[in-house]
């Protein structure tokens, strides 16, 4: 059988004219073609199908070519500079050397194309999909891959400073070395890919993925990584200096000497995050909760605590506070209640709290329970020490005694805030002011619940009748037992009897024991 005279013409070379001429005709299909060293710049090849072609060395400036076939063609140190590719598929091309410079790629297929050193300075490559592309050392400075897809990608020691990568996907891709110095990095997704020793210092990386990702000896000093997700991200020995990493994730994180320095680490969670040896002088960290992670050796001289970062709260830190400061208990709100928790009783706490949290956005978690066939244990984690006050305050709602605990809870924090002021410091003082104004407002919580609660239906469950006792444990691990401001056998009792007490007498007899003041005071003192 005689060979098709289609398949003969292209399995031979061709120059150029004759492509052009072929072309003009309404030929399309070139596949395999042999043209190297041609000059086919400023042509138009619009749909043209170059697949398994050979092209190295091809000028094809300026030329269209979208919507083109180059799957698998090879065009080595080829000049495409501000050529228009956009829609063509070059699956498997081999584009080492080549020249992309300003080039068209939106759309393009590049699909494990392989662009070793290639240069595609200012390069157009939105929404192109580069899976598996090989670019090691490609030139890819201001370069925009708006929404790109570039899992697997091997970037290593690629040149993309400048360059934008806005919502693209880098999943699993290998930045080894790169640099992405003030690239615009936006969302993008970097889930498990390999970012060591790579270079993203000023770089925009807000809202970005990066869970599980490798950044091992990275440059991100004054980087934007406000909102990031790292959750269980490696960020041995990474420069975070200046960075901005408000409201982000480092759940799990590895820090290990890593510098944090002058860092915005306002509302940052670092919850099971490491951060032995690091260094945190100068960084901002309200609203961080410091506790459940690991923080031994850490360097750090003073700290921003001011609500905006603004400087305005500097607390200086010795080597021995920092390491107190870094390295604290969850504070907890304990109740010891003298009685088991039933299953009628454990519904009717479980509604109430839940109601509480429901209007109101409080109390958080729900509280852990330990129950045994004489005591029941109710705790509660918090933030900050100074949620433990008001998390009592709404904890003991359910219980009969609440009304006298709560008062006594309301005077105590008065007569300290008022009456003994002047003999504390100016921060212990400012902390049992902002107690008392927090009670206050769960207070008026509290009072709305009792307007629209008349009868909670659960006054003929034992339980919430029963003794109980009130501890709370600050961020140092020191514990402080509320209830032993009075004689709780005896008071409590005659209260939960039916005889005639003074609510007010028994709250002013908690408040005369001066030694529990003192004691109350120091616990304060000591919070972080």
């Amino acid at each position: 059988m005689l060979p098709d005279k289609k398949s003969q013409i292209y399995s031979q070379s061709m120059n150029q004219e004759q492509i052009l001429q072929q072309y003009t005709k309404g030929e399309k299909n070139f596949t395999g073609i042999i043209l190297c060293e041609a000059n086919l710049s400023k042509v138009n090849l619009n749909q043209i199908n170059f697949s398994q072609a050979v092209l190295n060395l091809t000028n094809f400036s300026e030329a269209n070519l979208s919507e083109a076939n180059l799957n698998g063609a090879k065009l080595n140190v080829s000049r495409l500079t501000k050529i228009n590719l956009t829609h063509a598929k070059l699956n498997g091309a081999n584009l080492n050397l080549a020249n992309l410079i300003q080039a068209d790629l939106s759309y393009a297929e590049l699909i494990e194309a392989k662009l070793i050193r290639a240069e595609l300075i200012r390069a157009n490559m939105s929404n192109a999909n580069l899976k598996g592309a090989n670019l090691i050392e490609a030139d890819l400075r201001e370069a925009i891959l708006k929404q790109a897809n570039l899992q697997l990608v091997d970037l290593h020691s690629a040149h993309l400073r400048n360059s934008c990568l806005e919502n693209s996907n880098l999943e699993r891709a290998n930045l080894h070395r790169a640099n992405l110095s003030k690239a615009d990095l936006r969302g993008v997704n970097f889930s498990n890919a390999e970012l060591i020793q790579a270079n993203l210092s000023l770089s925009n990386l807000s809202q970005a993925n990066l869970k599980g990702a490798n950044l091992k000896g990275a440059d991100l000093t004054g980087a934007n990584l406000s909102g990031a997700n790292l959750d269980s991200a490696i960020l041995n020995s990474v420069n975070l200096y200046g960075a901005n990493l408000h409201n982000s994730n480092l759940s799990n994180a590895v820090l290990v000497n890593a510098d944090l320095t002058k860092s915005n680490l306002i509302h940052v969670s670092f919850e099971g995050a490491d951060l032995t040896s690091a260094t945190l002088t100068g960084s901002k960290l309200y609203g961080v909760s410091r506790f459940r992670m690991t923080a031994e050796n850490i360097t750090c001289d003073w700290v921003d605590m001011s609500v905006n970062g603004d400087g305005s709260k500097i607390i200086n830190l010795t080597p021995e506070e920092s390491q107190l400061f870094f390295n604290g208990s969850q504070p907890t709100v304990k109740f010891i209640v003298d009685s088991p928790l039933d299953h009628d009783a454990h519904l009717a706490l479980a509604g109430i709290y839940r109601q509480i949290y429901k209007e109101y956005n409080v109390l958080g978690l729900p509280p852990n329970i330990e129950v045994n066939s004489k005591k029941t244990k109710l705790s509660i984690q918090v933030d900050k020490d100074e949620e433990l006050f008001t998390t009592a305050y709404l904890m003991i709602y359910p219980f009969k005694v609440s009304t006298l605990t709560q008062n006594y809870f309301l005077e105590l924090i008065n007569k300290i805030s008022q009456d003994y002021s002047r003999n504390l410091d100016v921060r212990t003082s400012n902390r049992f002011a902002k107690i008392r104004v927090s009670l206050n407002q769960v207070k008026r919580i509290i009072d709305e619940l009792k307007a629209n609660n008349a009868q909670l239906k659960i006054s003929n469950l034992k339980f919430f009748s029963s003794f109980l006792k009130i501890k709370i444990i600050n961020s140092r691990g020191e514990d402080f037992c509320l209830t032993n401001s009075f004689d709780y056998t005896q008071e409590i009792c005659d209260y939960l009897t039916p005889k005639n007490i003074n609510d007010q007498y028994l709250v002013n007899s908690f408040i005369d024991n001066q030694q529990f003041y003192k004691n109350l005071v120091l616990f304060v003192k000591n919070f972080s």
